[in-house]
């Protein structure tokens, strides 16, 4: 117990201190950018017609701390951020956190939905294909692996939008019918929601289904012929229960560890996919902060809060995989 502790403990400091780096990387891309927030908000008001002058540049630079050194503006940004503070986006002059609301936990919800609807399809699928001699099967379900991952998510958003309008004059696209757009939460709210977020979910978990498919089938195929499997099959251990208990225990274990990295991946499609399907989230905000205003402060806020989710699913993983196998918490002390 003791030791699992200290693994816990260990992992959880790993955590914070690749949060720490990280938040440094995402300040200091957000100063290299050229001008300051001063400058770009002041630029961008002037394409309004403002007359502005240096003079209103440096008070404006003094207003935001922008004349600080540069650690105590990083260690005031990420003090801020670890408490959900991100202070005001440089063009929209609005809280963050007030701007992101429900956006950025929906966008997460959508993301790992796809990531669960991927892995539920894809681990019993990929271990039965593994341990069948079936050959109609296995390359029926390499070619739709395949043309998963061939075909673009845009792509299959595009197909399904122009389908749903032709046939049905219905383009499927946002998260909310009009009505619920701006009302506050309620079970029909949220009823409503699931009946438009379906389409993100599964054009987002298509080639993540696609691609966990193989990695699952190529596992199981290493695992199932080796030595260990062989003497539990002369033992009497037979079928499913051969199966789960000692090749899919084995083979999970690098899927497990691998969901981090698959949230990542799908995160990244997001904002290409909201754009199509015009969903007013996220990945949308993303794509508008670092494409069209240039809002460095919003995109920082954006990839750091994706930065933590991803970091704290590696957490929760090495603790399940910690749990399910004692050779991982045991590998710390090494």
């Amino acid at each position: 117990m003791l030791q699992f502790v200290r693994f816990v403990a260990t992992r959880a400091v790993m955590a914070l201190t690749t949060l720490v780096i990280v938040s440094l990387v995402v300040f200091t891309l957000m100063e290299l950018v050229p001008g300051d927030c001063a400058e770009r908000y002041l630029a961008f008001k002037n394409t309004q017609g403002s007359g502005i002058s240096q003079a209103d540049i440096e008070i404006e630079r003094q207003r935001l701390g922008l004349d600080r050194p540069f650690i105590e503006r990083w260690a005031k940004w990420i003090v801020g951020a670890f408490q959900g503070d991100f202070g005001d986006s440089c063009i929209l002059r609005v809280d963050i956190a007030q701007l992101l609301g429900t956006k950025f936990w929906l966008s997460l919800a959508i993301c790992l939905s796809s990531l669960t609807l991927a892995y539920a399809i894809a681990i019993p699928v990929g271990i039965y294909s593994a341990a069948s001699n079936n050959a109609w099967l296995n390359n029926s379900l390499k070619f739709i692996s395949y043309f998963g991952l061939a075909m673009p998510n845009f792509l299959l958003a595009l197909m399904i939008m122009l389908a749903s309008t032709i046939w049905f004059g219905e383009t499927l696209t946002g998260l909310f019918s009009p009505e619920y757009r701006d009302a506050p939460w309620t079970w029909a709210k949220f009823r409503d929601l699931l009946s438009h977020a379906w389409l993100p979910i599964f054009i987002l978990g298509w080639s993540a289904t696609a691609f966990a498919l193989q990695t699952v089938r190529a596992l199981m195929s290493d695992e199932i012929g080796k030595l260990y499997v062989t003497a539990a099959a002369a033992r009497g251990v037979s079928g499913r229960r051969l199966l789960w208990r000692y090749p899919a225990r084995h083979a999970l274990g690098p899927i497990v560890n691998s969901l981090g990295f698959d949230l990542n991946r799908i995160f990244n499609e997001l904002p290409i996919v909201a754009l199509i399907l015009v969903l007013t989230d996220a990945g949308a905000l993303l794509i508008e902060a670092l494409a069209r205003s240039n809002d460095q402060q919003l995109a920082g806020a954006i990839i750091f809060l994706l930065t933590a989710s991803i970091v704290t699913l590696n957490f929760l993983t090495d603790v399940l995989l910690a749990v399910l196998d004692p050779r991982v918490r045991k590998s710390i002390m090494r």
